[in-house]
Parts: C-alpha cells; sequence; structure tokens
C-alpha cells in the first residue's frame, strides 16, 4: 500500500505512514494494515519491538481521514462509519495491550486518529515540532480513539480543557499531559531507529531523552483546574464568563466555537472515567455510544462540512444554548446488541 510501508528491519516491526501531502491522514485501509502487522507479529520471536513513525517534517499523522466519512453520513448511510470506528478502536485497544514494546516517534502535528496509534503504546516520543492536540469537538465528535481514557488521566481538569477546546501541546506541555513519555531532539530519531532495529532494546530512549523547551500547561494547571471544575458545559461556561483574565476570555470564544453537545458530552464521559478500575477498554465502549449516533443525531456531519468540505467555519449546531442533560445520556447510553466488541485483552 503506497500509504504505508509495513516491514521487518533486524529486531523491529516497523510501520512508516508514507502520504505526507495528506499530513498522513489515517484511511480505513491504513488501520486495518496496521492491525494486521500487529497481530502478526505479536508471536513472532524475530520482532522484539514496534517501531511507529511516518515520513514528512510537517505531521505523524494529523488525524483520521474524515472526509472519507463525510459522504456516506452525507447519504445518510451510517454503516460505513460504524464499522470504520469500530474496527480503529480495536487497533486502538490492542496497541494499549500489546505485551511487546511499542515505540512511536511523533513529529509535528499528531491529532485525533493520530494519538490513537500514537499515544497508547508503551515509549512515545516527542520532538522540537511536535504539537498534538484532540480537536474532535470543533467538527461535531468527541475525542475518541481511546483520547478520553488520555485525557481523563491528565492531571487535575487539564482532560476538560484539551478535550473541550482542542487546544495544540508543544512537546512539553504533551508530557505535562501525560500524552508522551519522553522528549528527544529529532535529529538524533534516524540513529535511535537504527539502534531499535539491531538490538530490539527500548532502554535506549532512556537514556537519550532531554528536558522538553518550556510549555504553557503547567503554569495553567491552577488556573484549568478552577475554571473547569464544573460537572457539566454550563458550569465551565459560566466560571470562564465570571473570571477576569485574558485566558479565561480566549478559552470562553474557543468553546462558543465549538459544537455544544460534543462538548457536553465530552465533560460527562471523563468524569465517568475516573475512578477505581476504569480503563482502556470502557473509554472506548463510552466513546463508541456517541461516534455510533454522531452521524445521525450528533453534529458529525455538519462540523466536517464546515471545517472540511465548504469550509466556511459557520457550522449551524443543533444546540445553541445550554445542552439539555438527557440530550448528553441519549448519546451516551447503551446500545444493545450494538455495543462495541473489542478482542479480551492478553
Amino acid at each position: 500500500m503506497s500509504d504505508i510501508n509495513i516491514r521487518k528491519t533486524g529486531r523491529a516491526g516497523r510501520i512508516t505512514l508514507t502520504r505526507p501531502k495528506a499530513l498522513n491522514a489515517l484511511s480505513y485501509d491504513m488501520c486495518l494494515a496496521i492491525e494486521d502487522a500487529v497481530d502478526e507479529w505479536r508471536d513472532d520471536p524475530e520482532v522484539a519491538v514496534i517501531v511507529l513513525d511516518a515520513e514528512g517534517e510537517k505531521a505523524f499523522c494529523a488525524g483520521g481521514d474524515v472526509a472519507q466519512l463525510y459522504q456516506t453520513g452525507k447519504d445518510d448511510d451510517y454503516g460505513f462509519a460504524r464499522r470504520f470506528w469500530a474496527d480503529e478502536y480495536r487497533l486502538n485497544n490492542k496497541l494499549h495491550s500489546y505485551p511487546k514494546p511499542v515505540i512511536s516517534f511523533m513529529q509535528g502535528f499528531t491529532m485525533g486518529g493520530g494519538v490513537g496509534i500514537g499515544c497508547h503504546g508503551s515509549h512515545r516520543v516527542v520532538g522540537e515540532s511536535s504539537k498534538v492536540a484532540m480537536p474532535e469537538c470543533g467538527i461535531g465528535l468527541v475525542p475518541d480513539v481511546g483520547g478520553t481514557l488520555l485525557l481523563a488521566q491528565a492531571p487535575g481538569r487539564m482532560g476538560e480543557y484539551l478535550g473541550t477546546t482542542g487546544a495544540r501541546m508543544g512537546p512539553a506541555d504533551v508530557l505535562h499531559a501525560g500524552f508522551a513519555d519522553f522528549f528527544i531532539p529529532e535529529a538524533e530519531w534516524p540513529a535511535l531507529i537504527a539502534q531499535l532495529e539491531e538490538n530490539g532494546d527500548p532502554f535506549i530512549l532512556d537514556k537519550a531523552a532531554t528536558p522538553a523547551p518550556s510549555g504553557k500547561l503547567a503554569d495553567l494547571q491552577s488556573d484549568v483546574d478552577r475554571l473547569f471544575a464544573g460537572e457539566t458545559l454550563k458550569e465551565v461556561t459560566d466560571a470562564l464568563a465570571e473570571a477576569d483574565s485574558d485566558f479565561a476570555t480566549e478559552t470562553l470564544k474557543t468553546l462558543r466555537r465549538g459544537s455544544p453537545l460534543s462538548m457536553a458530552c465530552t465533560i460527562e464521559m471523563l468524569r465517568n472515567l475516573r475512578g477505581p478500575g476504569i480503563g482502556m477498554v470502557p473509554a472506548l465502549q463510552q466513546e463508541y455510544r456517541f461516534t455510533y449516533r454522531a452521524m445521525e443525531h450528533g453534529d458529525f456531519v455538519e462540523g466536517v462540512r464546515a471545517a472540511i468540505i465548504d469550509k466556511d467555519r459557520s457550522p449551524h449546531w443543533q444546540n445553541q444554548g445550554a445542552v439539555p442533560q438527557a440530550d448528553v445520556e441519549a448519546m451516551l447510553a447503551p446500545l444493545g446488541d450494538n455495543e462495541l466488541k473489542l478482542e479480551e485483552n492478553t
């Protein structure tokens, strides 16, 4: 497949995304190809580690190929998207629970579906150009691909802030939020990958890691914790409206551009994921309840139209004011026979 290069090199199973002109956006076929590879390498004694990287300087993977989903949703055909999301989430779960080290090198943009393949492995590397975000609320979706688990595990209420605003994180911010493990200058990546191919030893990353350039999230943590303490979107927006700070003003302006239904559901989902015994499978199942309904009952088709197809940046969201709790509960209600079915972790 021209969009992805999968091979074994020495001790490493190598997966390289090769569509840099499309910012390495993840198509359905690419998801299936990655899943086939990790399934094959799981019990292959020649493969000690899996290395995920991408061609081009601009992006590791800027997200899922949502334009591929848009037309089917516009035609009231919801089956393809539901199958895409179910299969993608199965891959995310496999990477999260994989029995061998999974090492990702994430330069440039890593968003949405890119987070799903790059941020659930055991060793996650960022560099100077790295910019990570979960901007789904801006297109009428919610942070998915296991992103809600990462957001729920971020310090304090940082997950609510990142998930509703889609704020882009630089390398230090990515480490602060827990989306990556190592900052390593990008000039060193080729030599490190060559070593991984030779000896399959991920501990070389610990030795190569250096402090990241300063970020902004750590300094914002106390403001975020205070302003995003509310249990609903309305409580959050009310707190932002009453606060007298440039950060609150800019954040409120950002929230007013996103899908109210998506943001309200995101806050509810993160609340549901905090507590003992909560993990990847419950996160993915909850995400799928939303995405299963996103085209038929949510804002996804309109959000993609406004942001990607027509690019008028003027979406007509179905909720213009406060989102009724009944609407949130309807989007996140169990799906019965259609619940997401994931293979048991091994």
